[in-house]
């Protein structure tokens, strides 16, 4: 197993307690872009979670006022320029990889985002399992205005399941910014809160997930995530096999034996 609580990045900041991962990009700045090597970075980071036994949920938080300004204009954008098919695929899948890396850490992720949400930061929100935002938070999937498609790292297969077909298409199409008050109602946003108390109620959140069933919690992410690609009858036989799993766990037993002695259950997360 691998032990993230001593994890240093060089790209981004990374703190660890009580099995709450807090991270957050580090260019406040510039309003927290992202680049070749946090791309990379956070690719590996994700990878190396599903083997960490020290962390149990992470949150993926802002720092000073905005989320993420997504790729950062002169560190990746303009080097991009000129590039051969080969180069630019090859950037495009590592830009995918930190999609795929979220879902498969096994790790419920939420996203507590205030200010500027555009362009990448917007797509790592949208691969969060849950988003809490504040009033002022901007979200916009921008590709369109810089000569890009909608579909980028996986908008188009996972924002209409948030959002709808409909919504989905017409953020994308017109790269325009969604409201804090739009994502909300649509059900993009979770919850919002006030900028001062976001980060407080997104490590509540989580904490309140920490202390729950973890390896159950780790099966449900993998479900909702696999079931996407199933059919009705595939995805009930899939459930049915992962409860049986998790019938086998000592948390299942800890459940049981606290509710016969109306007691409220410690979950240990095996």
């Amino acid at each position: 197993m691998t032990e993230m609580k001593t994890f240093r990045p060089q790209h981004f900041l990374w703190s660890v307690e009580a099995k709450v991962g807090v991270v957050r990009l580090a260019r406040p700045e510039r309003k927290n872009p992202l680049t070749f090597e946090s791309y990379a970075e956070l690719s590996q980071f994700f990878r190396s979670l599903a083997l960490a036994d020290d962390v149990d949920v992470v949150v993926f938080a802002s720092n000073q006022g905005n989320f993420c300004s997504g790729g950062d204009v002169h560190d990746i954008i303009g080097p991009l320029i000129g590039r051969s098919m080969k180069d630019l695929l090859a950037f495009t899948r590592m830009t995918g990889e930190l999609v795929k890396a979220m879902i498969a850490c096994g790790k419920p992720i939420i996203a507590a985002v205030d200010g500027v949400c555009v362009g990448a930061g917007a797509i790592i929100a949208m691969a969060a399992d849950m988003r809490l935002a504040t009033p002022e938070a901007k979200t916009a999937f921008l590709f369109t205005r810089v000569g890009l498609a909608g579909c980028d790292m996986g908008a188009c297969a996972m924002l209409p399941r948030i959002i709808g077909q409909g919504r989905a298409a017409e953020l994308l199409y017109t790269g325009r910014t969604m409201s804090a008050a739009e994502g909300e109602r649509w059900g993009f946003w979770n919850a919002l809160h006030a900028a001062d108390s976001l980060e407080e109620e997104a490590i509540t959140l989580a904490r309140r997930l920490a202390d729950g069933p973890t390896f159950a919690h780790g099966m449900t992410k993998t479900q909702l995530n696999q079931e996407w690609n199933m059919g009705l009858e595939q995805a009930i036989e899939a459930e049915a096999q992962a409860q049986a799993i998790c019938m086998q766990t000592r948390d299942f037993e800890r459940a049981y034996k606290a509710f016969v002695a109306k007691q409220r259950p410690v979950f240990e997360g095996n």
